[in-house]
């Protein structure tokens, strides 16, 4: 008698182990794996859920079926941690998912809105893809989605890039909307983000500092948008940005147009006080000499009884002319007082056609050129002055170098002298 209640019971126990199995617990309609909790009813044309799921289940593809609505129908699977309802009739993400759920995938349905709700327990979720909808508002709480790494909104129809992303988030895809602006404080928090798409969309321009808290970024795609090349008041960050980031770039903005904003011709150097003192330019005439530019015709300026050349040929050199205008004139002392240094004219002379003419000798052909250094203006209160002009003549060689100068010997003083006389004509003519 105890040994057949001892069968009866091995037999109840063997039928309470194995019967569930052998009474379908994977679906008919499904394919099962792993102790039946990963569950495969893609392309089954379901619009219900099939009967016989366990709640146990790690794994549920419902991808290409017939469903419209899954409200509160996957609650009971607090197990789950990948769920696909792509290519199904869905008008809004299931509400009451599971709050184990590590990846979840909603493409090509007809959801238009993200709502708050449909995220805001999902502390768990890694992977997000609610891809080819019509997605025109995605609505994401702070703080919320904290292990989130993957976001899929390509293809939708977002005008505007989503705020409150989670911090943690490394890969944002947003291409193939009319995204066209991005708002303050958008991207700020996104220090972890690796890859942004943002190509086949409606951007004009970045607004200014919205990639700088990108520190971590890889990669960024931006071909297919409508830059506004010509506006040099919004573009340019974004140009800028593209030039200076460490982040691969695919598509870079006005890459073949040229930058209208951007000055290319380099500021010219103008000209100091110094580099217009006749003595400085005489100076540097001799580095000028391979110049191909040619020389400007001699102008006189007159100042006081002064007359100085302003600009200096490149063969034309001074040994260092003495010029004392009129208000810096050394004083003479004298019995009756202090008395004005005579004048100092000084007058570069040229026998090219290109200097002044006037100035040139009156006979001869040379080329060489002369300075005539003539001491006039002797005051009339002081006896010990000499009663006539003194004029010096002195003569340079046009030597790259160094000058050579010549001073006339006696024998030919008369000759020079007449010279002289011939040149003091012409210049007060």
């Amino acid at each position: 008698m105890e040994y057949q209640i001892l069968n009866t019971s091995t037999c109840l126990l063997v039928l309470l182990v194995f019967i569930p199995t052998g009474l379908g617990i994977c679906p008919s309609s499904c394919k099962c794996s792993g102790n039946d909790r990963n569950v495969d009813c893609s392309g089954r044309n379901l619009t219900v859920l099939p009967q016989g799921l366990q709640d146990n289940l790690t794994y549920l593809n419902l991808s290409f079926n017939q469903f419209v609505d899954l409200d509160h129908q996957l609650t009971r699977f607090t197990n789950l941690r990948t769920l696909d309802i792509s290519n199904n009739w869905l008008k809004n993400v299931p509400a009451h998912l599971p709050k184990s759920l590590w990846e979840l995938y909603a493409t090509n349905n007809n959801i238009k809105v993200l709502q708050k709700l449909d995220t805001a327990y999902q502390w768990n979720l890694r992977v997000l893809d609610v891809s080819r909808n019509m997605v025109e508002r995605a609505v994401l709480i702070n703080n919320t989605l904290s292990s989130l790494k993957f976001l899929n909104l390509s293809s939708n129809k977002l005008w505007t890039v989503p705020t409150n992303m989670p911090y943690n988030i490394e890969t944002v895809d947003l291409s193939n909307n009319f995204l066209s602006q991005i708002l303050p404080g958008t991207l700020v928090r996104l220090q972890h983000l690796t890859s942004l798409y943002l190509h086949n969309n409606k951007f004009s321009y970045i607004p200014d500092k919205a990639f700088d808290q990108l520190s971590q970024l890889q990669v960024v795609t931006l071909y297919n948008n409508p830059w506004s090349c010509s506006d040099n008041q919004n573009i340019p960050y974004v140009l800028q940005w593209v030039q200076g980031t460490a982040a691969r770039v695919v598509g870079a903005p006005c890459a073949d147009q040229p930058w209208p904003w951007a000055s290319t011709t380099p500021a010219l150097a103008q000209p100091t006080a110094l580099d217009s003192s006749p003595m400085i330019k005489g100076t540097k005439a001799a580095d000028r000499e391979t110049s191909a530019a040619a020389p400007e015709p001699t102008k006189v300026t007159k100042t006081h009884k002064q007359f100085k050349a302003k600009e200096v040929p490149p063969l034309a050199t001074q040994s260092h002319p003495v010029l004392f205008p009129g208000t810096d004139r050394p004083l003479l002392h004298s019995p009756d007082g202090p008395q004005e240094a005579a004048a100092t004219r000084t007058i570069h002379v040229q026998g090219s056609t290109e200097g002044n003419a006037s100035l040139a000798p009156a006979t001869g052909s040379s080329t060489t050129p002369m300075t005539l250094s003539i001491t006039s203006g002797m005051p009339t209160s002081y006896s010990k002055m000499p009663q006539s002009t003194t004029a010096t003549l002195r003569q340079e060689e046009a030597t790259p170098s160094t000058p050579d100068t010549r001073v006339p010997s006696r024998a030919s003083r008369w000759e020079m002298g007449l010279l002289l006389y011939l040149a003091l004509l012409r210049a007060l003519a």
